[in-house]
C-alpha cells in the first residue's frame, strides 16, 4: 500500500509509503490521498490530519516515469491531463477544510515541496530539506508552487529558493518562516500529532470556518470588510452552543 493510515485520537496520520521511489506522487498514491481526505472529511471522529513520509524522504515529487512520458508526448491535452492528475495529490490537501500538518522528515522536492506547502503548518525534522529543484531539471514550477511559496516566505526567499536554487534545511526553514519548528527526527511525529490534536479539539465546523476565513484574508478589500466577515461568522458561532467561559 503506498499510503499508510493510522488514527491517534482525533488525528489521522498519513504516511506516504513508497520508500524505493522516495514516496514519489504516482497515480495510485494520488488516488489514495484523495480517497483518504474524502473519508476524513465525512468522519466526525477526525478533526485534523498529519502527513509524513516513510524514511528516507518526505516526498521526492512527481514520479519520474510520469515526467519522462510528458517530455516525449506530443499531445498538449494529454500532457495537461497527466500534470493535473499529479497536482491533485497536493491540491486535494490544500482544498481540505481540516487543519493539516506536514511532518517533513526528509527531502521535500518539487511536487513534494508543494505537498508540504499545501498543509496549514509544517514541522521540520532535523533531516528535512525543502528543495524546489524545478529549474534545475528544466521545468517551470507548477501547481501553484510560486504562489504558495511567496505567500509563505515572501518574495526574496521565494526567489532564492526558485531562481537561485537555495534549499533549506529544518533550522533554515524555521528562520525563514517556512516551518513552525524543527524537531529531532525521532520526536517529529509525536510533536506534529500533538499540534494537530490541539486543532482537533475545536468543533469540526468551527475550525473549518476559521480556516476559510484565514484563506480569504489576503483578498479582503480592507480592514472594515475583514471585521464584517468575522462579525458574521463569530455571531454564527455564538448560536451553535459551543461557547464556554474558561
Amino acid at each position: 500500500m503506498p499510503l499508510l493510515i493510522e488514527t491517534r485520537g482525533r488525528v489521522a496520520l498519513l504516511t506516504l509509503s513508497d520508500p524505493e521511489r522516495r514516496n514519489a506522487l504516482t497515480g495510485p498514491l494520488v488516488s489514495e490521498i484523495v480517497d483518504a481526505f474524502d473519508r476524513f472529511e465525512a468522519d466526525d471522529d477526525i478533526g485534523a490530519v498529519v502527513l509524513t513520509g516513510a524514511s528516507p524522504a518526505f516526498c521526492s515529487g512527481a514520479d519520474t516515469s510520469t515526467l519522462g512520458r510528458l517530455s516525449s508526448d506530443a499531445s498538449d491535452d494529454a500532457e495537461r491531463g497527466t500534470v493535473v492528475n499529479v497536482y491533485e495529490g497536493f491540491l486535494r490537501v490544500l482544498r481540505s477544510p481540516l487543519p493539516t500538518v506536514a511532518a517533513v522528515n526528509g527531502p521535500a522536492v518539487g511536487a513534494g515541496f508543494n505537498l508540504a506547502l499545501a498543509c496549514d503548518l509544517r514541522v521540520a525534522g532535523a533531516s528535512a530539506r525543502f528543495d524546489a529543484r524545478f529549474l534545475r531539471i528544466g521545468l517551470h514550477p507548477g501547481g501553484g508552487h510560486l504562489w504558495l511559496l511567496e505567500r509563505a516566505v515572501g518574495p526574496q526567499t521565494a526567489a532564492a529558493i526558485t531562481l537561485f536554487g537555495q534549499a533549506l534545511d529544518g533550522d533554515a526553514a524555521v528562520s525563514r518562516g517556512l516551518a513552525w519548528s524543527c524537531e529531532p527526527d525521532e520526536m517529529l511525529i509525536d510533536a506534529s500529532v500533538a499540534l494537530a490534536a490541539r486543532a482537533a479539539e475545536a468543533p469540526k465546523a468551527l475550525s473549518a470556518l476559521a480556516k476559510s476565513t484565514l484563506r480569504h484574508a489576503p483578498w479582503q478589500p480592507g480592514f472594515d470588510a475583514a471585521v464584517a466577515m468575522e462579525l458574521e461568522r463569530q455571531t454564527w458561532s455564538f448560536g451553535q452552543g459551543w461557547f464556554t467561559r474558561r
